[in-house]
């Protein structure tokens, strides 16, 4: 019996495992080969690749354009994942409440993130115009005229925030029905003793939701993390890492590396480096969140 099930198993679980191995693995293995090699998009007959060592990471220290890339990564990261994780928690609370409407409300919350990123950020394209886009003409509509026209994305000082405001809004509704679903598994009999010895709200919601919520949240935070390092999208459809890569970020760093110039060995070093830099800002997550969970 053991052993059938076990077949079975592995049965069910082949084709996933197949493409983990096609699709995650051997492209990890290939681009580690690569970032020691001068490998080239278009192979040169005349120019033949060759084994270059350590030469693509020493350049990538050396590289400013990365560097400023990795720090809108972060930048971009400890915005996102605490306001997108809090406000998540916030709304999957109120849909969770039992009033006329709350499953329309919840469709509504969670439509955005079935949108594609590319017809988002065309649309928050066309929103952020600063002379006929519709937050402007809103923002000087209720300041009466007192709010001057901004140029969200073609401000050094503003285009990575606009890029932020709007994957925010892309993507809670996905945090909202996880946190949404840990919410449902609390058992509502702790919350009437809570009230009987008189506790109000944010007494509950301090000792028994968040507590309760504890798994979940790690969930969020890790994932919501992963995602925001990996920010593209919105980037090259919005800016393409302008004004003065004031929105340049790893991930189009690479694919302008590898696919427009054509320099496929150092954008394997890029792409090697970054995976190392996110796996180990999850571990610190992790670990961090579990030594709180012993507290």
């Amino acid at each position: 019996m053991q052993r059938r099930e076990a077949r079975a198993a592995w049965t069910f679980s082949l084709p996933a495992l197949l493409l983990l191995t096609a699709f995650l693995i051997v492209p990890f293995v290939l681009a580690f080969a690569l970032a020691f090699t001068d490998q080239r998009l278009i192979p040169n007959p005349r120019l033949p690749t060759e084994f270059v060592g350590l030469r693509n990471f020493e350049r990538l220290l050396q590289d400013a354009t990365f560097q400023r890339a990795l720090l809108n990564n972060f930048a971009f990261a400890a915005f996102v994942v605490p306001v997108q994780s809090a406000l998540a928690l916030a709304m999957a609370m109120l849909v969770n409440q039992r009033l006329r409407g709350s499953l329309v409300f919840r469709t509504i919350y969670f439509s955005p993130v079935v949108t594609t990123m590319v017809v988002v950020s065309a649309i928050w394209f066309l929103l952020y115009n600063p002379t006929e886009g519709f937050i402007n003409a809103f923002l000087g509509a209720i300041s009466f005229g007192l709010i001057e026209p901004i140029a969200w994305l073609q401000d050094t000082r503003s285009a990575l925030a606009a890029i932020a405001i709007l994957s925010i809004w892309q993507g809670v509704g996905f945090q909202m029905v996880i946190f949404l679903a840990g919410l449902q598994e609390i058992a509502q009999q702790l919350y009437e003793a809570a009230r009987i010895d008189g506790a109000n709200r944010l007494q509950m919601f301090r000792s028994i939701t968040l507590p309760s919520l504890r798994n979940t949240t790690i969930f969020v935070i890790i994932s919501t993390t992963i995602l925001a390092f990996r920010l593209y999208d919105q980037v090259k459809i919005m800016t393409q890492g302008g004004p003065q890569n004031a929105t340049q970020t790893v991930v189009y760093q690479i694919e302008r590396v590898g696919f427009g110039q054509l320099r496929v060995g150092y954008a394997s070093a890029l792409t090697v480096v970054f995976f190392l830099i996110v796996l180990a800002v999850a571990l610190l997550q992790r670990r961090f969140l579990r030594e709180e969970r012993t507290v």
